[in-house]
């Protein structure tokens, strides 16, 4: 089981996961490292304004920068994406589990209070 992250620690993920240049980013990442320039290409932005999305997914730890030379090599960290994952899995299964239980609340007063249950027969 992965650590959980602390409430700064998700909150910088869900920062990072909530543009979707930033998003574009990470999918890139994802078939492998890549220089920076490689990663700014795609993108109608100055190499400066990708350099800001890239540090708001450092500062959130889901890209790491390698430096070879002059240049920087980025590459995908997804630990923090499946301590995220862990974290809206455990607050699905709580919702899930209270809307199970107002369910059958709910299907117990119907119960109680139709007219079956009341002894009425209906015409």
């Amino acid at each position: 089981m992965t650590r959980a992250l602390t409430s700064a620690q998700l909150n910088d993920v869900f920062v990072a996961l909530a543009d979707e240049t930033r998003r574009s980013i990470l999918a890139r990442l994802s078939s492998g490292e890549a220089r920076v320039t490689e990663v700014a290409a795609p993108f109608d932005l100055s190499l400066n304004s990708v350099s800001k999305h890239i540090r708001i997914l450092e500062r959130a730890g889901l890209v790491a920068r390698r430096r070879s030379g002059r240049d920087h090599y980025l590459s995908l960290d997804a630990r923090r994406l499946t301590q995220a994952c862990d974290w809206l899995t455990s607050r699905q299964r709580f919702w899930t589990d209270r809307v199970a239980r107002l369910q059958m609340l709910l299907d117990e007063e119907d119960a109680r209070s139709s007219p079956q249950a009341k002894g009425v027969r209906r015409s």
